[in-house]
């Protein structure tokens, strides 16, 4: 990643690599462990599970995002947006550990709230600290750097998700999410004492961050 760009952008974009690469495994494969490992052998079923799964997490994270939104806009202060992100990633990667001793569909419902209770404390202080630390003149360019980043590791997990599965089974799979996860909570850590105990002022709007979500 070039120098060109300040440390702490450095470290959010190898962060959300991370993050993005370990979950992106579990795109090719998940539907198939629901129906192998939750609704055993019924599609229709799976499909139903899959479907109440997805909206257990959009839900309760379009619920939750907008007050701790508010909650940290009103703290001033970046340590607690900091805290707030890296807690909240590290309680997403409990969740495959759980996918792994679930054997029914309200098991998979409950996993689902909790990734979005964490991705709901990780994402608006992730994008308020990435836009305050932007680089002035270099907006579009670490954007840009971002989209680039996730994208791509989001595309190689694709691609290596049904292959760790077929060769080593659901478990492996679940394993490097996990761990791929708290990766990303250890490459946060390394900006922890760059960020400021007060507010910057923000030098462009926010932009939505695409990422690997159900």
């Amino acid at each position: 990643m070039p120098k060109l760009v300040n440390k702490i952008i450095r470290f959010m974009i190898a962060s959300d690599f991370v993050l993005n690469l370990g979950w992106g495994l579990l795109g090719p494969i998940f539907a198939i462990f629901i129906v192998q490992n939750i609704t055993i052998g019924s599609p229709s079923d799976a499909a139903r599970v899959a479907g109440f799964a997805s909206l257990s997490y959009w839900a309760t994270k379009s619920i939750l995002q907008i007050p701790i939104g508010r909650h940290l806009d009103k703290n001033h202060g970046e340590k607690d947006d900091f805290w707030f992100m890296t807690a909240g990633t590290f309680i997403a990667g409990f969740v495959p550990i759980g996918y792994l001793f679930s054997f029914l569909p309200w098991h998979i419902y409950l996993l689902q709230v909790v990734y979005a209770v964490g991705m709901s404390m990780a994402f608006p202080p992730w994008l308020a600290i990435f836009t305050r630390h932007i680089d002035k003149g270099k907006e579009a360019l670490e954007w840009g750097m971002e989209s680039t980043f996730l994208g791509a590791g989001a595309g190689i997990a694709g691609g290596l998700g049904g292959i760790i599965a077929s060769t080593f089974g659901f478990s492996a799979v679940f394993a490097f999410v996990s761990s791929f996860t708290f990766l990303s909570v250890i490459l946060l850590l390394f900006i922890k004492d760059d960020i400021s105990p007060k507010n910057r002022e923000a030098k462009t709007p926010p932009a939505i961050r695409p990422v690997v979500e159900p």
